[in-house]
Order: C-alpha cells, then sequence, then structure tokens
C-alpha cells in the first residue's frame, strides 16, 4: 500500500528519523495558514510547495497546459497562495504517471533546508528493503542522491553500495559506521547519518514496510541528516497488524476499479488488453495470461478470485472485467479443487442472468472435482456461455471468439 510522502513522513518522525518540517493543507487558505506555521516552528524564510499524490517525478512534472511544476519554490506566502491554487484540484503528469497524470488533492507546504551555512549542502540516496535473493534486508545507498536510481545505477554503478542485514540479528552499529563512511561523512555529519540510518531501519522494520526510499537523504550545510523526500510502501498482508497505518489509505489515488474488487477480496490489477480473465489462484491466472497471450489476444487484466468462489465473488468479478470498455471476451478459468466447479458454474449462470445485457462471449474452463457436470450446467443453460474442459480448447475459443 502506497502513502503519501507527509504520511511517510509523520511515520519516520515518530521512530526518531530527522525529516523536512511541513504542514498538509488541502486549499491555498490552509496552505497560506500553514506556511506561516511552518515558519514559526522552523525560522524558515523561504518555504516549498509539494504536490502530494502517489507518484514520483513531481518537481520535473508539470500540471497540464501550464509550467507549474509539481514541487515550486516559494519565496514568500503569495507565492504559497499562487502556487497551492495552481496545483490544488489540477492534474499533475509525472514520468510515473503516464499521459492520463494524477489529480493533486493536497500539498505540502513545508520549510527550505537548503540554506546557507559553514558546509555545502550533499544529497544523498537511500532506500530500504527486502532482498529476495539473499533473504536479508538491504539498505541501498549512493552520494548521487536526487538522482533516479536506475539512471546512476545504469550510468555510475560504482558508486551504489548496498549493506545486507540478518532480519533475525538486526542493523548492528558497524554497519551504520560502515554507510557513513562511504558516503564520505566526518565528525558531526557522519555521527548524525550513524542515527538516521539507524532510526530508519527501525522504522523500516518496526511498520512491517517493503520498501523505504528517501531521496534525496540531505546533509544540510550545518551538517544535520534529514530526509527531504519519503516514499514508503506497505506490506498490505501485514496491515491487519497496524489499523492505524492501513487508515492512511487514500483510495482517490487508487484505481477505482481496484477499490471496488479489495471489498470483495478480489486480487485485481488492471491491464491494457482486449480478453479479460477470471481465475483463481495466482499461478493458474499467471498460466491464464499466458494462454490468452498465445491465442492472439491480449489480457486485460489480472483478477484471482481464490480458492473459495461463489456466485458473489464471480458476479463482483463479472461486473469489475465488464467495466472495461476494451474487453472483447471474457475466459474464466478455474480449477476444482476446494470449490466445487459445478458450484462455480452455477455462480457463472446466476451472476449472468443478474448482469443482463452482457454483450461479450464468456469462455469457461472448469477443471477438477465435477467438471463434468459444471461443463453440463453451462451447456444446458442457454446463455452466451461456451464451455471447455481443455486449456487447449479454451484458448482457441478465445482466439476464434476475438476474431469473429
Amino acid at each position: 500500500m502506497n502513502i503519501h510522502e507527509y504520511q511517510a513522513k509523520q511515520i519516520l518522525k515518530s521512530y526518531g528519523v530527522a525529516i523536512q518540517e511541513g504542514v498538509v493543507a488541502d486549499t491555498p487558505a490552509q496552505a497560506v495558514e500553514a506556511g506561516k506555521r511552518v515558519q514559526q516552528e522552523t525560522g524558515s524564510g523561504w518555504l516549498v510547495v509539494k504536490a502530494q499524490i502517489h507518484a514520483g517525478g513531481r518537481g520535473k512534472g508539470k500540471i497540464v497546459d501550464t509550467e507549474q511544476r509539481g514541487v515550486a519554490l516559494a519565496k514568500s506566502l503569495d507565492d504559497v497562495k499562487t502556487i497551492s491554487h495552481n496545483l490544488l484540484g489540477n492534474i499533475l503528469v509525472t514520468k510515473q504517471t503516464g499521459a492520463s497524470g494524477k489529480k493533486v488533492n493536497k500539498v505540502l507546504v513545508a520549510q527550505d533546508v537548503f540554506y546557507p551555512g559553514p558546509s555545502e549542502p550533499k544529497e544523498f540516496y537511500m532506500s530500504v528493503l527486502l532482498d529476495r535473493q539473499s533473504g536479508k534486508n538491504v539498505i541501498i545507498y549512493t552520494t548521487e542522491g536526487g538522482m533516479d536510481i536506475e539512471e546512476v545505477a545504469e550510468n555510475s554503478p560504482e558508486k551504489i553500495h548496498k549493506e545486507f542485514i540478518d532480519p533475525a540479528v538486526g542493523l548492528q552499529p558497524f554497519q551504520a559506521r560502515k554507510i557513513a563512511y562511504n558516503l564520505n561523512l566526518q565528525d558531526k555529519a557522519a555521527k548524525e547519518m550513524v542515527k538516521f540510518v539507524s532510526a530508519l531501519y527501525k522504522a523500516y522494520d518496526a511498520t512491517d514496510s517493503s520498501m523505504f526510499e528517501i531521496n534525496p537523504v540531505l546533509k544540510t550545510s550545518d551538517d544535520r541528516i534529514i530526509a527531504v523526500d519519503a516514499k514508503v510502501n506497505l506490506d498490505e498482508n501485514a496491515l491487519y497488524r497496524h489499523p492505524d497505518l492501513e487508515a492512511l489509505r487514500d483510495e482517490t489515488e487508487e484505481d477505482p476499479t481496484e477499490v471496488e474488487a479489495k471489498k470483495y477480496n478480489l486480487n485485481y490489477v488492471k491491464l491494457e488488453g482486449n480478453v479479460g480473465c477470471m481465475v483463481n489462484g495466482a499461478g493458474l491466472a499467471m498460466a491464464t495470461m499466458d494462454i490468452i497471450k498465445l491465442s492472439g489476444g491480449e489480457p486485460a487484466n489480472f483478477l484471482d478470485v481464490g480458492g473459495t468462489a461463489n456466485a458473489e465473488t464471480v458476479e463482483a468479478g463479472f461486473k469489475i472485467i465488464l467495466k472495461d470498455p476494451n474487453v472483447k471476451a471474457i475466459l474464466i478459468n478455474i480449477f476444482g479443487g476446494i470449490v466445487r466447479c459445478d458450484r462455480v458454474a452455477n455462480g457463472v449462470v446466476e451472476a449472468y442472468k443478474n448482469l443482463g445485457n452482457v454483450n461479450v462471449p464468456i469462455i469457461v474452463r472448469l477443471q477438477g472435482t465435477n467438471a463434468e457436470e459444471a461443463k453440463q450446467i453451462i451447456d444446458n443453460s442457454g446463455l452466451k456461455v461456451y464451455s471447455a474442459i481443455q486449456l487447449k480448447e479454451a484458448a482457441e475459443l478465445v482466439k476464434n471468439l476475438i476474431n469473429n
């Protein structure tokens, strides 16, 4: 589950990570008040106004049909009002949003941390995530902060460092010191980085997160180490242990069909193809998508109804798939292990009748417990539903129907 920058920073701060302070706002008037509060609490003169959307590249992104960037420096409260007015309620397009962009509903008004001092500010990149190959957590970091990590990996791979951490042992003090050393920090800055890394890993571990990405981590001109930006991805499988974090979900940032699917405990991901698919089991779903590709079609979605599919979940899946105007056919591929095939077949027929006006052909392939009985139910329904036993047969049906 993704969360906004301002929410991520609240989590970081609660675990002792130093952050760029800021206040979130929903309207230009609130943004001005937020700016006043930030100036009073931090002593900052200039301010930074940041669009809050679930996408990176905001600094280079622009509001549609304008030159307004998603992150902008405000030298006065009047600038805060103007920038927030330009951002709020409008569509921000970045390299991660695609051409459709995302609507900006909130802005973060933050302190300016690039102030003058005895030394030059320096930006770093740092992230914490699970390395599946080693089975350990890993801190990835580089001196090349503020840049896309992919560009650094391609152009200067030698500048990327990795520190692997056994989750049973946790981050050791010598590892935090090693990170500070590899970032060429000394004295106060090195000590601040050690504290920063230790607190960051604690936050990652305690929240059961999939990823913490801080870009940039800033060494200020007075050698403080702070998180200027923060991207946090929470592990949805662990949210039952963190109801406070689950409450941070912003459904306006998610695909409406994916939000609806979650209400029925359906695992759904929208794709760009023309054949909708409904399957029980993630592995079978992947195989089904391959079959669709081999048949000459393109999968329009990934939809796993799980091992306990019934009439209600099947009907909900139908509704979600049919909301996609690109769908030309639907392939239902169910392996009857926990769930009986005849029960699924009855659910398909019932859902078809309840929905009415289904204008696309439906191919149903049921294999496993009571598969033959399920085929008879489909064949005798009198509906525009085609049954198959073998996966190859289902693939041929898909091919023929989408080409006619």
